[in-house]
């Protein structure tokens, strides 16, 4: 086991690989031979890379692929997906394909509020709680005048602060509930600054206010931060046509309709599909999150918390046949951002807002919110049909032969070979022993 470390963030890159290499792999050569191999042929990307985050040794690769033909308001895309995982791509290009000729996807924003809030204990009398907000709000919205100076500028900035009790769940806690438009922006930092003034307005404020004051009991910030839960900034995805024109192999239109409502209606009933489902969902939106440098992990947590807004677990899509027209949607919280943090540094998230047209955020959290509704109707049409596991692992079978360092040769003969027969990775195995042999 190694030895603890001291300023191990102030070592230079070559400093920390050798610390590294020395402490977990005995010096093996192998272990630097591999984070080299990974390092950018130009010195200014690999720079530009380094800078990103902390203690940074090397990049990590993931794949960037493209779904085209997607129809999106009657507009074509070609989208890009940033993920590691086998036929995610390769569903959402197929449900693409499947929506062109039906009119494609429809799409729409709903809401673009964002939030944060200022953690309050108080202890005191809730009436003189109450008066002081009264008397501090508009207070409170002046401090942050330089803040959103040029927020407000460009039509955005905050929209309201409230005063919430929330004694009744915990004790002398209190909320100031804090409304945001950030319009391209992520606005993370320029939420977190807002909000840390209004911690700092509202404690002197409080400490010259009369009622705290006599009863010696003063409101005291506990913290200041942005939620990621945002129910309030959406985004809308839907298809639908005729049912006829939903007929399968072997299985008609009307019948493949009724399945896919009953699998959704499977996946709002319990947790555990649900779970399942989300995360198909979640396969599509993060990938796209991921090819556009914003924070994937923020979306996910405010994605499943909404799954549960009616006080359980459930599917975050819907599905309806009615008048013979079957109709499938989904409705997802997606707080994002097309300037600011990644978006402007990263060549790669450049790259897929060209290919993407330039969106504004609104626009993206469409784009995003199709991705999600389409792979999750692939997903669908798999399990209600042939079964998820046919098409995944054939796309798993390129992963299973480059484990096993097949030949080009090797490759080619294995693809042939199961087209018509099972794929596992015994059977892989045992196949390309016997070429070998």
């Amino acid at each position: 086991m190694s030895n603890p470390i001291s300023g191990f963030s102030k070592l230079s890159k070559a400093q920390k690989i050798e610390w590294v290499s020395k402490n977990y792999f005995k010096a093996n050569e192998q272990a630097t031979e591999v984070l080299q191999r990974y390092w950018n042929s130009d010195k200014e990307l690999q720079k530009l890379h380094d800078d990103f985050i902390e203690n940074t040794i090397s990049n990590y690769y993931l794949p960037m692929g493209i779904a085209p033909n997607f129809l999106v308001n009657n507009d074509l895309y070609a989208i890009p997906m940033v993920i590691e995982e086998s036929s995610v791509v390769a569903a959402a290009s197929n449900a693409a394909k499947f929506w062109l000729d039906k009119g494609g996807f429809t799409t729409q924003v709903i809401s673009t509020t964002k939030n944060g809030q200022v953690h309050l204990n108080f202890f005191g009398n809730t009436a003189d709680m109450t008066a002081f907000f009264g008397v501090i709000k508009p207070i409170l919205i002046a401090s942050i005048s330089q803040v959103e100076k040029n927020m407000k500028k460009r039509g955005g900035g905050l929209l309201d602060i409230q005063l919430i009790d929330s004694t009744s769940t915990l004790e002398g806690f209190f909320q100031l509930h804090c409304t945001f438009e950030t319009l391209d922006a992520m606005g993370a930092n320029f939420i977190n600054t807002c909000l840390e003034t209004f911690s700092q307005t509202l404690e002197r404020e409080a400490k010259t206010y009369k009622a705290f004051i006599t009863s010696k009991n003063y409101p005291e910030v506990v913290m200041s931060i942005l939620s990621n839960y945002t129910p309030e900034c959406l985004a809308l995805a839907s298809v639908s046509c005729h049912v006829d024109l939903l007929a399968q192999k072997d299985l008609e239109g009307r019948l493949f309709a009724q399945k896919i409502v009953r699998a959704i209606a499977i996946a709002k009933a319990t947790p555990r599909r649900a779970v399942t489902h989300n995360k198909g969902i979640m396969n599509g939106i993060d990938s796209v999150i991921l090819a556009t440098g914003n924070d994937f992990r923020a979306v996910e947590a405010a994605v499943h918390a909404y799954a549960c807004k009616d006080g359980h677990y459930s599917s975050l899509t819907h599905a309806s046949v009615e008048n013979d027209i079957f109709k499938m949607w989904i409705e997802v919280p997606l707080a994002l951002g097309t300037v600011g943090g990644l978006t402007s540094l990263h060549p790669l998230v450049g790259f897929a807002f060209d290919l993407l047209q330039k969106p504004n955020a609104k626009k993206l959290m469409q784009l995003v919110a199709v991705a999600g509704l389409a792979q999750n109707f692939a997903a669908l049409r798999s399990l209600v049909t042939t079964g998820i596991q046919k098409g995944h692992m054939k796309m798993h079978l390129m992963n299973i032969l480059n484990g096993i360092q097949a030949t080009d040769t090797e490759k080619a003969s294995a693809v042939k070979h199961f087209k018509a027969n099972q794929i596992s990775h015994s059977g892989v195995i045992s196949f390309i022993e016997k070429q070998r042999a």
